[in-house]
């Protein structure tokens, strides 16, 4: 067969009749039509279902993961309130700073910027290559704390996905010298020692948000304007004087030192609003810098820990045989020999006196005239007085770990404990409850709670003593504090003072160690208008000397000196013509 010719191929193709097409002459089933325009029909109705679905009952749902894409809730940090000193120097504060991250998903630097990271932030590449290593998510926590230097420093590296944070970090000026009243946050910022523990809730305030528009390299392009203010934490105002506070540590850090003893406690109280002005301990620690700390340094031992008060409390029993007019103050009380046997037990004074007047009783500290005393009154009697001066009761102070010490019901004292108890054994309490209960004498027989607050003044208080009685007692307080008694380096040039010296073997197991002693000293000054107790404790003085005479009153000395001229009280006496009475030997004192 011969081919075609291309020309006649183009020419039959052009001459075929498709109307005549047997297919398109055949005729189409009507299902056919209908399954198609039902098809498309359906189709429309899943789209407009969608579009319902979408946009009228999901529609919140679908517009918070199309925000999510693009808008991102940033947290706005509340500033914790600051903790000041009742003249308003701050005790605590916190400062801006700043927390870096990196969002691994965007980070470009590799290993070259991770090295480059590690240098701004002052960290080893080791540090961040285990910080990568370690977290599970996008982002990665590299430092907390930044200063606003070394954010520059990372800033300028020019990053991608770099983040941060404003943050706030706090800050103690007066360092270890008001540690254990103001304590420390964690690094969450909540309260973890004093009055940050304590008023957590009232220092924290509430953290704020806004919203933010980030793009894909998570930096901020846009404020969307939908913005929750942070609440700052309230300030709270102490009672602490700063300068005090810091007199204070300064004396019993050094007596410490000097005595090599194993800790040591000073307590100075307002007398006119039983406000605290200073509570300072020693061992301490640095608020700013706990990386090594330990429990003895966090102990709050002015207000944790509890002892047998020792002579401290021969005033007392003392005032109350002047007040239920038993004695006067020049009554005769027969100590011959130094010694006084009850229930097979001895009592015995360290320097043994024939007669003492009740007055020479204080100022000598017998143990035997305070025993004598004592007996004369009913066990049930001489409970209600210490249960008065706060013995054996919590003190009513907003702050952690204040202790109630112990006073054991009257009913199950044997005669031997009572007569101990009069000059302090056999009973316990902590140096805060001892000067608490020494504003007795101080505001003239009326016994005030103390305040960590500042207040213009003071609650009401407890009778527990005639005026005429705390005045009598207080003029017994001079006398033991000068020539002839057991603490003449208690003196303080131009102010009168008085108080009365302690000193009691340490309890070991159920028994006493025989070279392990508490030495302290609690006073007043000045004697006619006491502006401030003071009360100093020595914890196991090991230097050649326990007396508290000689080991905490020096310290009482030195405080209620510094501390008077702080408050613009002036001097009572003629400085010129006071007695210096250092040179003068104490009498030994009975323990």
């Amino acid at each position: 067969m011969s081919a075609l010719h291309p020309r006649s191929a183009a020419v039959s193709v052009r001459s075929v009749n498709y109307a005549t097409s047997p297919l398109l002459a055949s005729k189409t089933p009507p299902w056919r039509s209908r399954f198609l325009v039902a098809l498309v029909g359906v189709g429309f109705a899943a789209l407009l279902g969608r579009a319902a679905w979408v946009q009228v009952v999901k529609t919140d749902f679908f517009q918070q993961k199309g925000e999510e894409r693009y808008a991102h809730k940033e947290p706005l940090v509340a500033s914790r309130g600051r903790i000041l000193d009742r003249n308003g120097a701050l005790l605590a504060t916190s400062i801006a700073t700043h927390t870096v991250g990196v969002n691994r998903k965007y980070f470009d630097g590799g290993e070259e910027g991770r090295r480059r990271l590690a240098s701004a932030l002052g960290m080893k590449p080791a540090e961040i290559d285990k910080r990568f290593a370690d977290s599970s998510g996008n982002y990665v926590l590299l430092r907390r704390q930044v200063d606003p230097e070394m954010l520059a420093k990372v800033k300028a590296l020019k990053l991608k996905g770099i983040e941060e944070e404003t943050d706030y970090v706090r800050r103690y000026p007066e360092g270890e010298a008001a540690a254990h009243v103001v304590g420390f946050t964690g690094l969450e910022d909540n309260g973890q020692e004093g009055i940050e523990r304590a008023f957590q809730r009232e220092l924290q305030g509430h953290d704020g948000s806004r919203m933010v528009v980030k793009d894909r390299l998570g930096r901020v392009v846009e404020d969307m304007g939908q913005q929750r203010d942070p609440v700052d934490g309230h300030d709270i105002t102490l009672s602490l004087d700063a300068k005090v506070q810091f007199f204070a540590y300064q004396r019993i850090r050094d007596a410490v030192a000097e005595h090599k003893a194993k800790a040591g406690s000073v307590v100075v109280i307002d007398v006119r609003t039983g406000e605290v002005l200073a509570l300072a301990n020693y061992p301490s620690y640095d608020p700013d810098v706990r990386g090594k700390l330990r429990g003895e340094q966090l102990r709050n031992r002015a207000l944790t820990d509890t002892f047998e008060p020792g002579s401290t409390m021969k005033p007392f029993i003392a005032a109350q045989a002047l007040d239920t007019g038993r004695v006067r103050s020049e009554t005769p009380v027969v100590t011959a020999a130094g010694s006084l046997v009850i229930g097979g037990s001895t009592i015995r004074d360290a320097h043994p006196h024939p007669v003492l007047t009740v007055t020479e009783v204080i100022q000598k500290s017998s143990n035997v005239g305070a025993a004598r005393l004592a007996m004369q009154m009913p066990p049930r009697e001489m409970w209600e007085l210490y249960s008065n001066l706060g013995f054996g009761q919590k003190p009513q102070l907003k702050f952690p770990g204040a202790v109630t010490g112990r006073l054991r019901p009257w009913k199950t004292w044997k005669p031997i404990e009572q007569a101990t108890m009069s000059y302090g054994y056999g009973l316990s309490a902590s140096l805060l409850q001892i000067a608490q209960a020494y504003t007795a004498f101080a505001r003239d027989g009326e016994v005030i709670p103390v305040s960590m607050f500042r207040q213009d003044a003071p609650p009401p208080g407890t009778r527990v003593f005639k005026p005429q009685t705390a005045q009598q007692v207080r003029q017994m307080l001079q006398m033991a504090a000068g020539p002839g008694g057991t603490a003449p380096l208690a003196q303080t040039i131009g102010y009168s003072v008085g108080g009365k010296s302690g000193t009691a073997h340490k309890q070991e197991g159920r028994g006493y160690a025989s070279n392990k002693y508490r030495s302290w000293f609690v006073g007043l000054a000045p004697v006619d208008k006491p502006r401030v107790i003071v009360a100093v404790m020595v914890d196991e003085p090991s230097n050649g000397k326990y007396y508290g005479g000689a080991v905490a009153a020096p310290v009482f000395s030195q405080v209620v000196q510094q501390t008077l001229r702080l408050k613009g009280v002036e001097p009572d006496l003629d400085v010129k013509s006071q007695i210096v009475t250092k040179a003068v030997p104490a009498e030994p004192e009975s323990f």
